[in-house]
């Protein structure tokens, strides 16, 4: 199916990759929903706080679940007229939802636990299937993120990854409790609220960090500094690429976008100017699997100061007024001219047919005209004449 064919049925345009994210995302969705029963329940039935909280937390799991499986099946969408650079970014966006509802969580925890912290004598002892409950959680959630984890990694998609560390960091939590519960059956009843603060906390820190990375991605942060490295090194080796200069990164999602402006001969032609890009473009997309697109733009000067001096130069009608002005009759034989816009100046390729090419006199007289009459032009520097030499 083609790229248009799939964003016509609303097809992802990589089914294999979407698939297999749905799949790690449903499990962890009915995973979460079976611990959040349990836990509320028995945590309310075993008047443990901590393990209320990490209920609470399960439940946020899994509305984070729903969360990454919209915006998996979004961002596996097509580019679109009014998304040119395709849906990618909507797996950012709701990482950044994801860091931020884990923060507000956190923060939540955080601050109950520690009001119930102020009546610690009111509070009911807690019973020990709790601690049953809180280890099954933590079992659970460990060998979950592991899985998540490794379809992430295998898939290059950072909302798996976040989804993958909030298990982690629920996982770790539940170890909190653990303790927590364990310490108030022995009588330490403030332990189990402690747990929950703690717990709060811990979550409230993953979701900050969480949310900072995406921010980083929104405003197009660029890609660390070995890997522009790399990316670098990879144009450079290009054929026919003199130089580099303004290479610029930013990622999308699981992948990167790279604009470079690469020096060429200032003398080849536009087709093999074009072709020169395209190359250094594939060399990268070939040596780089993280990067979706290269936009290469050849540049004739490696000066900066010099490029913006050919911008003030006049255009194509205005030179060829000139140049026929310096070869006066002779240029009515002209077939075609190549210009040269270099630094300040202009340098011309003049093709003549075949039949002045053998006319010794008129070369001559194009010859002595030009070199004499050349520095008196406004704008050109030099001006060649090249002969066509037609197959028989």
């Amino acid at each position: 199916m083609s790229v248009e064919e799939s964003l016509l049925h609303g097809a992802p345009v990589d089914p294999g990759r979407y698939r297999e994210a749905s799949r790690a995302t449903w499990i962890s969705a009915a995973l979460n929903l079976a611990l959040t029963v349990v836990q509320l329940i028995v945590g309310w039935l075993a008047h443990s706080q901590s393990l209320i909280a990490h209920g609470i937390h399960s439940f946020s799991d899994l509305l984070s679940d729903f969360l990454v499986l919209y915006a998996n099946r979004k961002g596996s969408h097509p580019a679109d007229r009014e998304h040119p650079y395709g849906h990618a970014r909507v797996e950012t966006a709701a990482t950044l939802i994801l860091g931020a509802s884990l923060a507000l969580i956190g923060f939540g925890i955080l601050w109950e636990a520690t009001q119930r912290l102020q009546h610690v004598a009111d509070l009911p002892p807690v019973e020990l299937i709790a601690l049953w409950v809180a280890l099954v959680t933590a079992a659970s959630k460990e060998i979950l993120f592991r899985y998540l984890l490794r379809v992430a990694e295998r898939l290059r998609s950072p909302m798996l990854s976040a989804n993958a560390w909030h298990t982690r960091a629920d996982a770790a939590s539940a170890l909190v409790v653990v303790a927590g519960i364990a310490g108030a059956l022995m009588g330490w009843t403030f332990l189990d609220l402690l747990a929950a603060a703690i717990m709060g906390f811990m979550i409230l820190r993953m979701g900050l960090k969480l949310g900072w990375e995406s921010l980083q991605e929104l405003i197009d942060t660029g890609l660390d500094k070995e890997k522009v490295e790399a990316i670098r090194s990879s144009l450079l080796g290009t054929p026919g690429v003199l130089g580099l200069h303004e290479l610029r990164t930013r990622r999308m999602a699981h992948q990167a976008l790279v604009d470079a402006h690469v020096l060429v001969d200032p003398r080849v032609s536009v087709s093999e100017g074009h072709r020169l890009g395209e190359r250094a473009r594939q060399r990268v997309l070939d040596a780089h699997p993280e990067v979706a697109d290269v936009l290469v733009h050849i540049d004739a000067e490696e000066d900066q100061a010099l490029m913006s001096n050919s911008a003030e130069l006049p255009d194509r009608d205005v030179l060829m007024a000139q140049l026929h002005a310096l070869l006066g009759e002779e240029a009515a034989g002209i077939e075609r001219t190549v210009l040269h816009y270099l630094g300040n100046r202009v340098e011309a390729d003049v093709f003549l047919p075949q039949a002045v090419c053998f006319d010794a006199a008129r070369m001559a007289r194009l010859e002595q005209r030009i070199a004499s009459r050349v520095h008196e032009t406004p704008h050109f520097r030099a001006v060649t004449l090249n002969c066509r030499i037609a197959p028989k």
